[in-house]
């Protein structure tokens, strides 16, 4: 980057705090595509297939870092990292939270079975989602990710309710 030590230091308190703007900066721009797309309009079925396919090509692009720097953050550390771990657990946390939110209004609003169970649905896709991270940077391409979000698309739909 062509700075001092010094002058990062005095931009950011610690290797960690750096670390932390470095993952908010994440979720603020290539992150964002996550939540647009649970957030959205229409159809749940269609949110999260919507979600799985444009991971399986935002996590391959060329020129860039694979995967999700989140899904793959410090997952082992030292001990004295242990704060930084602690947030990115966190940041898992609140997709997953998202994740189960918008499945348990589909199940509310009709469009998922009454039955389905929105947190396992929820941990499911974020395994998948993690996976994917690590196929990507075991360097897998998009596609080869695409038949695991299709997958994992079919059995989300299995989850939608049929309409009368």
């Amino acid at each position: 980057m062509g700075i001092t030590p010094q002058s990062l230091y005095a931009a950011f308190v610690s290797k960690a705090d750096l670390y932390r703007e470095a993952l908010e900066r994440y979720r603020q721009e290539e992150g964002a595509a996550a939540g647009r797309n649970l957030n959205g309009e229409g159809h749940v079925v269609d949110a999260i297939a919507r979600l799985l396919r444009i991971s399986a090509h935002e996590f391959s692009l060329p020129g860039r870092p694979k995967g999700c720097m989140i899904s793959t953050a410090v997952l082992t550390c030292a001990v004295e990292n242990d704060a930084i771990a602690r947030h990115v657990t966190a940041l898992r946390g609140q997709t997953l939270a998202a994740l189960e939110a918008r499945l348990r209004r589909g199940v509310e609003e009709g469009e998922l079975r009454e039955h389905t169970d929105a947190g396992g649905l929820a941990r499911f896709i974020g395994a998948i989602l993690q996976g994917m991270t690590v196929q990507a940077q075991d360097g897998a391409g998009e596609a080869d990710l695409l038949p695991i979000a299709e997958f994992a698309i079919a059995e989300v739909t299995r989850h939608r309710r049929a309409t009368a």
